[in-house]
């Protein structure tokens, strides 16, 4: 690693799978000096490097790092070893450079020779032992590699290109000339050093001085967090009744009781009472600000949790056990994530900082790898492939498409046997999951009680006032250090809002915990799966499943929440689950010691924690065994070991008397664990959220879809849908308007003509305006007093730009002056000739009662409904006029097109042609290559599934349809209804057709631009 430890501990890791001894450093590459290796032999000179290079990243920005001798000089001590890197072709002043370092570095110091097969490597080895000499300084033998096997020259030519910004053509020199940097056997290295036999022995001489491990890291918890006199359990102790007599006035429950003395017992003795008192001093800050948090995590659901105000969820509803988050035996630390609104998570995280420190705490890492659109960009670039080449190879990708192949390229009119087309394509594929960069975890804070950058390099992050630690989450779990999810939440932002509009509008004040428990009108509707916009059921895969698992309780929910998961899915757990609710199938437990571990799922592992339950009682595992399995389910992904379980696993369960396929449908889910692991505390904190989103949904839908559009962007849905959903629960929206619009949306009192059990309307929001910026709409909101009777008044008094009135004008956003947009357009563009506002024009003007025509000069033709409705797509995303495939019907009508309302009444088996908007496309993990696409026409939506050999017959239109056509059968089981397609259509010409309109000059202008990036791609 150059200027960082970013690599050390996957090198760490990789080499105890391999039995190596591991030697952590780092090359230093230095302002004004020929490069360092700096390789730390004991703990403190490891330290010593990680705050030298926290100083050389502190001082530049993200990326890069800068370090001159003398921050060497003064970091170097006795607990490290130094190598001197020459250049490659050493210039007059390298042997006063390396005096210098003789001379300053109080460590051991060598210097280093290479082999590079360029015909003067003898000249220019016995130069350099000649400089040693002369210098007192032993000469070691290094390969400076880069490439483990000569195979990669091209790639890493291709990467040298990408690093100095050059294409392949322009990269001269700066390529090496050969690929000799490849890692050597002993005997050729011994070969090549043939004539400087001690350069080899003083390799290994430097490797047994390093004897420094990484495994010698310990973590030390912050010990602000007591600061009375008392000890930190005392402390915890002390808060925990405290919150219990809060929670239960009424005397705490005899479980309860039982339950917190059991969990402070042995959170005394594991000594994690600090930890608790951390999570719980950042969640009680966060309450003191008015900032809604839930904690969840193997530990987060606990009844010391609860008791302490850090998760909302009652463990008594959910019965689990303290032993499967913290245990004596596993000696595993515990895991507390605390989701905040996502729009204040950063007044956490400053706080964090301000309390610990810049030196004290820092958030994860994550490591960004190369996926296929991002290669194809690099690689292409570097060997000089047009713009428009590129962008058509990346019309051939998506989030969820492999690699371009040739086929692809030929679709595109490529010729893909071309020698650099050829290049491209393959080094793209050969440079996936190549790490790219480190960017920052979503909300990972590591805090530390002496200072961090000794244990980890801490860097700045490209957003001010935040640093990042060098790791991500995974080399912290390798090393057993310890962090706090400190992640945002779009979700707790919207139920925050809501219930500041209930208790403004409704005169009531929720909580988390106190909204009504086990409504049975609200699960009706989630069984219904009217659940858009509700958290985590919302998605096309819940959808499918509400009607089947049919949840009425709260537990239920928490089952529904974890079952479309990749562990269940593959394991094959699903059906057999369902069956048995259904009572389709007997629920039987294949031993005793299992129906205590699988009761409450009839016999099917659902959770993490069960897997690893199955695992110690049913496979023999100890568990520590389990552990290290769980340590492999989480970072399957990164490190593949999961699969080095198998055997053991099955094997200790057939030993056992179970059934072979049932161990491999165990272990099957275990891997899909290591996708995405989904523990039974983590279900029940979202269930819980779940659950109060969609008591809001039901009860106050107008609360909830303002909310939920004042927190976008968040969630599954636009605010297109969203408004949608809002009507089709008989909320009253209106538009957006310059006399009645606040910035975000709001609640104002309905027509009671209209609708008596909606007191209130949903205005819609200046913010859906796009391109509008807040502090333009705060000038519109602050100065309009009795409200705006022209364009002109609300330019005089605002002052803002003639672009922002004109935007305005496009939004529609005038008709309370009764002006359509191109009236209001017309008005505001005439503007510009008026010139600067004179000093006393701009005084807001007496308010006038009646707001007096505005005279245009020509007569403005009237705009067509569908020119509106394109418009409003284009300025807010959404149009509450109609809908634009309403303008269609007939034309698809005779195309055999069929509303997408009309899908329940029809068959199973039926053949059908549906016709939408693209909303969603998806290709889970899970789906095994199956793509997922949602439409939307004006009746409501239409669920495509696509199997692999109609998605590559019609990829082209699969990816670019923005208005699609299927043709397929329909699929109906339990009240969900798919469309099994056979055949899709892109019909983005047809959008233009809704917005085509005749100029003065008779002209006809297109305004598809409108729907561009409508489709939504997840992965």
């Amino acid at each position: 690693d150059r200027n960082t430890l970013a690599g050390v501990v996957r090198a760490y890791h990789a080499a105890k799978q391999a039995r190596l001894r591991f030697i952590a450093g780092a090359r230093l590459d230095l302002e004004d000096g020929p490069s360092l290796l700096c390789l730390p032999t004991t703990r403190a000179g490891y330290g010593r490097l990680a705050r030298l290079i926290t100083d050389g990243r502190r001082r530049a920005p993200k990326g890069e790092c800068r370090l001159w001798r003398a921050d060497v000089a003064k970091a170097a001590d006795a607990d490290q070893v130094f190598i001197v890197v020459p250049p490659e072709a050493p210039g007059p002043d390298f042997p006063e450079q390396l005096a210098w370092y003789r001379e300053r570095l109080e460590a051991p110091l060598y210097l280093a020779a290479t082999h590079y097969r360029r015909g003067d490597d003898d000249r220019r080895l016995a130069r350099l032992a000649a400089l040693a000499d002369a210098h007192d300084l032993p000469l070691v033998a290094t390969g400076d590699v880069e490439m483990h096997d000569p195979a990669r020259r091209r790639l890493h030519d291709v990467l040298a290109c990408v690093r100095e910004r050059c294409t392949i053509d322009a990269a001269g020199r700066r390529l090496a000339p050969n690929a000799d940097r490849h890692l050597k056997t002993p005997a050729e290295m011994a070969r090549l050093f043939r004539n400087h036999p001690q350069a080899l022995a003083n390799a290994v001489e430097i490797a047994e001085r390093c004897r420094f491990s990484l495994g010698e890291l310990r973590y030390e918890y912050p010990d602000e967090v007591s600061d009375d006199g008392r000890s930190p359990q005392e402390k915890l102790e002390a808060l925990a009744w405290q919150g219990a007599a809060q929670r239960w006035p009424d005397g705490v429950p005899v479980k309860v009781r039982t339950a917190v003395e059991h969990e402070l017992a042995l959170i005394d003795q594991l000594e994690y009472a600090p930890y608790f008192l951390t999570v719980d001093d950042i969640v009680r800050t966060a309450r003191r600000r008015g900032i809604l948090c839930q904690g969840r995590g193997s530990a987060a659901n606990s009844a010391v949790c609860y008791c302490l105000g850090i998760t909302s969820v009652d463990p008594t509803r959910i019965d689990l056990l303290f032993e499967r988050f913290i245990s004596a035996e596993r000696g595993e630390v515990p895991d507390i994530d605390v989701d905040f609104e996502h729009e204040r998570r950063e007044e956490i995280i400053q706080y964090i900082y301000q309390k610990y420190g810049r030196d004290r705490a820092g958030l994860t890492a994550t490591v960004i790898t190369y996926r296929t659109r991002s290669a194809l960009r690099d690689v292409g670039k570097v060997m000089g492939l047009s713009k428009d080449v590129i962008d058509r190879l990346l019309s051939q990708t998506s989030s969820w498409s492999g690699p371009v192949d040739e086929a692809r390229a030929r679709e595109e009119g490529l010729d893909p046997s071309e020698h650099r087309l050829a290049l491209t394509l393959a080094l793209a594929d050969e440079l996936r999951g190549f790490p790219r960069h480190l960017s920052q975890h979503t909300g990972g804070f590591v805090i530390s009680r002496g200072p961090l950058c000794e244990i980890v390099p801490v860097q700045n992050a490209a957003m001010a006032d935040r640093t990042v630690i060098e790791w991500n989450k995974d080399d912290l779990e390798a090393l057993g250090l310890v962090k706090v999810d400190v992640l945002g939440l779009g979700m707790l932002s919207c139920i925050r809002r809501a219930f500041d509009l209930m208790e403004a509008h409704h005169g009531v004040r929720h909580t988390l915990a106190s909204v009504p428990q086990e409504d049975p009108a609200v699960y009706e509707m989630i069984q219904r799966a009217d659940t858009v916009g509700v958290f985590q059921i919302e998605s096309r895969a819940q959808m499918a499943m509400l009607p089947r698992l049919k949840p009425a309780t709260f537990y239920d929910l928490v089952i529904e929440v974890a079952i479309v998961r990749p562990g269940p899915i593959q394991g094959d757990m699903v059906h057999p689950y369902l069956r048995r609710r259904k009572g389709l199938e007997p629920v039987r437990y294949p031993s005793d010691e299992l129906r205590e571990v699988l009761g409450k799922t009839l016999g099917v592992p659902l959770f993490q924690e069960q897997a690893m339950k199955v695992a110690i009682v049913a496979a023999g595992f100890t568990p520590a065994e389990a552990d290290q399995l769980r340590r492999a389910m989480a970072s399957f992904r990164n490190y593949g070991t999961v699969h080095r379980f198998r055997e053991k696993f099955v094997k200790g369960m057939t030993s056992r008397g179970y059934d072979q396929a049932f161990a491999e449908r165990c272990f099957r889910q275990i891997e899909g664990f290591g996708d995405y692991g989904f523990p039974e505390s983590h279900a029940a904190s979202f269930a819980l959220l779940a659950y109060v989103s969609s008591w809001l949904k039901h009860h106050c839908p107008e609360v909830f879809a303002c909310a939920l559009l004042n927190s976008q962007p968040m969630g599954f849905y636009a605010p297109a849908q969203i408004v949608r959903d809002a009507r089709d629960h008989g909320v009253e929206v209106r538009p957006v308007d310059v006399n009645h619009s606040a910035w975000d949306c709001t609640l104002e009192p309905g027509d009671r003509r209209r609708d008596r059990s909606r007191p209130f309307a949903l205005r819609l929001g200046l913010r859906q305006i796009k391109g509008l910026r807040d502090e333009e709409a705060a000038l519109v909101v602050a100065t309009r007093e009795d409200g705006y009777l022209s364009p002109e008044e609300l330019w005089r008094r605002t002052g803002v730009s003639r672009a922002t009135l004109v935007r305005l004008a496009n939004a529609d956003a005038f008709v309370s002056m009764g002006l359509d947009r191109r009236q209001a357009a017309w008005a505001a563009g005439g503007l510009e000739k008026k010139g600067a506002l004179p000093l006393f024009d701009s005084a807001p003007a007496q308010p006038v009662r009646q707001a007096q025509p505005v005279r245009s000069e020509p007569a403005l033709p009237v705009m067509s409904a569908g020119e509106h409705v394109v418009a409003d797509y284009r300025t807010t995303g959404l149009s509450i006029k109609r809908h634009p495939v309403a303008f269609l019907r007939e034309r698809l009508a005779q195309r055999g097109v069929r509303p997408a309302e009309e899908l329940v009444r029809l068959p199973d088996g039926a053949r059908v042609a549906v016709a939408g908007l693209v909303l969603v496309r998806q290709r889970p993990g899970t789906a095994r290559e199956v793509v997922f696409v949602t439409l939307e026409d004006e009746t409501g939506t239409a669920n495509l599934v696509v199997f692999p050999s109609v998605r590559e017959k019609w990829r082209r239109d699969l990816l670019t349809a923005r208005l699609m056509i299927c043709r397929g059968k329909v699929q109906a089981e339990d009240g969900v209804v798919h469309v099994i397609a056979e055949k899709v259509e892109a019909l983005n010409e047809w959008l233009a057709e809704v917005g085509r309109a005749r100029q003065a000059d008779g002209s006809v202008r297109a305004s598809e631009a409108a729907f561009v990036g409508k489709g939504r791609f997840f992965h």
